[in-house]
């Protein structure tokens, strides 16, 4: 797209189906967005060459939000349709929960490693609190 001899990329369409859109003049093309067969919409920010995933959208109404430098991308938040927002912590392929909000204002807490988290405190919309101990199915 553009005037002859400052042309620039705008899109790559995949033979897989996945589709990527650029934003930026000849040169500083970036990435800003990827779509995938199964509706899977990726979305970038940053520089060329620095672009980093910042967002996840999946065709049920789940976004899955992350944080980092390109390539050390991490889940930090996952919404779901039904209005549940699941937090998390750690690196990249070892973010685990630590809390999850439910729409009637009732929040659980967790603690431990991927896999194994635990649940160690429920706080309820009317204030009231339970507390957990033991591990994970135990």
């Amino acid at each position: 797209e553009g005037e002859r001899g400052a042309e620039r990329g705008v899109r790559i369409e995949f033979a897989n189906g996945k589709v990527q859109y650029y934003e930026g003049d000849k040169g500083a093309e970036r990435l800003v967005r990827a779509e995938y067969p199964d509706g899977e919409v990726q979305l970038f920010e940053g520089e060329k060459g620095a672009e980093r995933l910042v967002r996840t959208d999946f065709l049920d109404g789940t976004i899955k939000h992350h944080e980092g430098a390109r390539g050390s991308e991490r889940v930090v938040r996952t919404a779901y349709a039904d209005g549940r927002l699941k937090h998390f912590e750690g690196e990249m392929g070892a973010e685990r929960k630590v809390r999850t909000q439910f729409p009637d204002g009732g929040t659980q807490y967790y603690e431990g490693e991927r896999g194994v988290e635990r649940r160690v405190r429920t706080q309820f919309p009317t204030g009231n609190v339970q507390y957990y101990e033991g591990e994970q199915g135990a």
